[in-house]
């Protein structure tokens, strides 16, 4: 019966191949898209999930707050007596584990220098938490020793090229450091929430001169220091976290805190579990960028639209078509066939179709992965749906979508009555055609609301691209600074600024780019004394030169000069500042009192608000200080734009002549920013293309079922004809029903398009474009024209038809 079925399967889509093309080729360019999607979502959720305790470990995560429950700060490392305190407290945990980012890294092994940049402090205990294979040396003894490291193969192969690198010594931090190589480990995994390149033994730190045993037990400030804590199996976390007030109160002293608040009034530990650090977690200090669940869910969204799509292709086309396959069923139910049986042939039709897309789908994908790779900047992989759980749900696909977009043809059909059948009284129920109708609405709902979706998204990545940051980013080169170069900046700055094509030079505890995380007690006078601010005041540290550096202008008062002496004690602040602080005006902030970090000075400057964050994060209140109260990280460099290669060569050339032992990297200011929302721009190319094959679904089904329902409505047309209508009548009359379906569409999609965008894209920016009615009208519009032009095709080709050819045989 199985082989009947199949048989008549096949000689339908033969006898029917223009419908039965669309029906493959829209099934199966969905099914292609969902693959890829699912690929990426595998990828995406599979993030550290390697590790072989992974679903145990969790990391431990700190929140400042600057007033009751007002949380200013959350971050994703924690300060370093925190882990054994922990484990001390709570003897359930097993182990703990921290990992110190050690940033910027010269190593030299005889006359091989480079910098590295992800070059971490492990504990030695560091694989009982990260498992990636340890190939030279004992995992669990290899960071025992101070003054040892391991590194990754490509790292060792770098710098000691086909010798053997055990037992070798390389030189770190401007050759201060000698660590003898105790071991190679092979690269973490893509999908691992970070990715060291060399690991140097915590115990290292425990040397004064890089860090001291004491500040390690007794420092609570220094929140840089990522701490990992490995449970018992399926333990319930829910047990620790209810005791952490009670923990903090106990052990932490903050210095300044008024007397009647308590520790964990002012700051809260939470965990986190490792897996979900990735898609869950956007803390303000992550190791790298993390991913989004919501992003997921959007994604996953789609790939069911786009699928979903496809099925009402399928269900159109098979119910308007009914009527060609009347007798069949007719004389089938004659002869004995029972509704079940036809039900059955139907629903193997669709099964067989569903097959055959799911084998092309599976090609399709793995030749268009590349391409989706190299546009999203991902490492998407087809290995990763060769997995057991994945194939066999791959094996039910044919069975579910076939049954998803067979069962109402099949009810549909098998319910014809064989006497009307055959006596050619058979009508296609207005049921039937409304359904048909709703499903039709349906595609060009979920088109609609990716139009307006894909608009919105563009004109954000725009709106990025092209909003005045209140600065100059434009040709300011970075790169990292180094306190050897303090005693002899004056000089290396003279040497560089003799080429006229270096306009300016300044440094900074941070960039535009970075984000700002330090912030230290701060008063202001009022009632005729100091009282602590109840904002949050962050600070970076600059020279003279930071400001006209970057553009930045004031709003009042002056910039940092060496005229005054008395400025390494004043304070610049920006607009946000003086808002929050009450003042009002730049003007009346200038001269004002105001103690930070315990020392007190003047406001002698207002900037203008400037962007120095992304425009994820709003402008929040920021303190420029001179290095008498801080230190340098970052030099910036201002070069003029007609000569840039000249002034690189200079800088790099008198780098080289005060700092031999320090390799010179540098990146430009405008590169960082756009990294800051590559994320996006990958999304959104990758939603362009997905919503573009969506709406091509769409029409691809609108053009195959208005073909059909000119071809049932042919003799109509040619009797208009003979009575005189003129061909645009014609398309216009043919063509009104659909338009008025695709506006009905457009309507439903509207408020649903306006509600995900804002809830779920725009709300990740604190500045952003606004939804204009427009984008509502030309969303609209462009299904309008996209839908009309699809019938046009059908509905032109049945007006210029001869009516002689249509009304012959009547």
């Amino acid at each position: 019966m199985i082989k009947n079925y199949l048989r008549s399967a096949l000689r339908n889509i033969k006898r029917h191949p223009f419908i039965s093309f669309i029906n493959i080729f829209g099934l199966t360019v969905g099914l292609t898209c969902c693959l890829l999607i699912l690929a990426y979502i595998i990828k995406e959720r599979s993030y550290d999930k390697s590790n072989k305790n992974a679903n145990d470990i969790y990391r431990v995560t700190r929140i400042f707050y600057s007033g009751p429950n007002v949380e200013s700060l959350h971050l994703s490392a924690v300060a370093p007596p925190f882990g054994p305190l922990l484990q001390n407290a709570f003897p359930d945990i097993r182990k703990v584990t921290r990992v110190l980012p050690n940033g910027t890294t010269p190593l030299r092994y005889k006359d091989k220098l480079f910098n590295e940049n992800n070059a971490f402090f492990a504990d030695e205990n560091f694989f009982d938490f990260f498992s990636p294979p340890v190939i030279k040396g004992d995992a669990h003894k290899a960071l025992l020793d101070p003054y040892t490291v391991m590194m990754t193969e490509a790292v060792a192969k770098k710098y000691f090229g086909d010798t053997d690198p055990m037992n070798k010594t390389v030189l770190l931090d401007n050759n201060k450091h000698e660590f003898k190589v105790t071991g190679i480990f092979k690269p973490f995994p893509a999908n691992s929430h970070m990715h060291p390149d060399i690991l140097m033994s915590f115990n290292t730190l425990k040397d004064p001169v890089i860090y001291g045993e004491k500040q390690l037990a007794t420092n609570f400030g220094n929140n840089a220091f990522y701490t990992y804590l490995l449970f018992p199996k399926k333990y319930n976390i829910s047990r620790i976290e209810g005791q952490l007030p009670n923990f903090l109160d106990k052990y932490v002293h903050l210095p300044g805190m008024p007397g009647n608040l308590k520790t964990h009034q002012a700051t809260k530990l939470t965990i986190q579990k490792l897996t979900d650090i990735h898609l869950r977690s956007h803390l303000d200090d992550e190791v790298e960028e993390n991913g989004d669940i919501v992003r997921v869910y959007i994604f996953s969204a789609i790939a069911l639209f786009i699928l979903l799509i496809a099925c009402i292709n399928y269900m159109n086309l098979s119910t308007a078509r009914s009527a060609l396959r009347a007798k069949e069923i007719g004389i089938r139910k004659v002869i004995g066939a029972q509704r079940k049986e036809i039900i059955a042939q139907f629903l193997s039709e669709s099964v067989l179709i569903t097959l055959v897309s799911l084998l092309l789908a599976v090609i399709l994908t793995v030749s268009v992965l590349p391409f989706i790779n190299h546009l999203s900047n991902q490492a998407l992989s087809v290995g990763s749906l060769l997995q057991w759980p994945i194939l066999l749900s791959l094996l039910a696909v044919p069975f579910v979508v076939g049954i998803i977009s067979g069962i109402y043809p099949a009810l549909f059909m098998s319910s014809f009555l064989p006497v009307k059948v055959l006596k050619g009284m058979l009508k296609v129920g207005s049921g039937n055609l409304s359904f048909r109708k709703v499903l039709v609405v349906l595609q060009f709902s979920i088109s609609i609301i990716l139009i307006i979706a894909t608009t919105v998204v563009y004109r954000q990545l725009q709106y990025v691209q092209s909003k005045s940051l209140g600065f100059n980013k434009d040709f300011v080169l970075t790169t990292q600074y180094t306190r050897l170069l303090n005693k002899q900046y004056e000089a290396f700055k003279s040497d560089v600024m003799k080429n006229s094509a270096i306009k300016d030079m300044g440094r900074s505890s941070r960039i535009p780019t970075g984000r700002l995380l330090d912030d230290q007690d701060a008063k202001v006078l009022q009632d005729g004394s100091m009282q602590p601010i109840k904002v949050d005041l962050k600070f970076i540290t600059t020279d003279y030169g930071f400001i006209p550096t970057y553009g930045m202008q004031m709003a009042a008062g002056r910039n940092f000069s060496k005229e005054f002496p008395t400025d390494t004690t004043n304070y610049i602040i920006n607009e946000a500042a003086v808002q929050a602080l009450g003042w009002k005006t730049p003007q009346n902030a200038l001269d004002k009192d105001l103690a930070y970090g315990g020392i007190k000075g003047k406001v002698i400057g207002v900037v203008k608000d400037f962007h120095f964050e992304s425009l994820h994060q709003k402008i929040i209140p920021l303190l420029f200080q001179l290095p008498g109260q801080g230190f340098y990280n970052r030099l910036s460099v201002k070069i003029d734009g007609r000569n840039v290669q000249s002034a690189i060569s200079t800088i790099q050339t008198t780098w080289q002549k005060y700092l031999p032992e320090t390799p010179f990297d540098f990146t430009f200011l405008d590169s960082k920013f756009n990294q800051l929302y590559q994320s996006e721009q990958e999304q959104g190319r990758l939603f362009t293309i997905f919503s573009c094959i969506a709406i091509f679904i769409a029409c691809l089904g609108l053009f195959g079922l208005s073909a059909f329902t000119i071809t049932q409505r042919v003799k109509e047309i040619g009797v208009r004809k003979v009575l005189g209508a003129s061909i645009p009548q014609i398309v216009t009359e043919l063509s009104k029903d659909f338009m008025v379906l695709v506006l009905i569409a457009a309507l439903i999609a509207f408020p649903i398009a306006w509600y995900c965008t804002t809830n779920w894209f725009l709300i990740k920016f604190a500045f952003h474009v606004g939804i204009g009615w427009w984008v509502f009208v030309m969303a609209g519009i462009i299904a309008l024209i996209i839908a009309f032009v699809t019938i046009s095709f059908q509905s032109i080709k049945a007006a210029l038809a001869n009516p002689v050819e249509s009304l012959r045989s009547e």
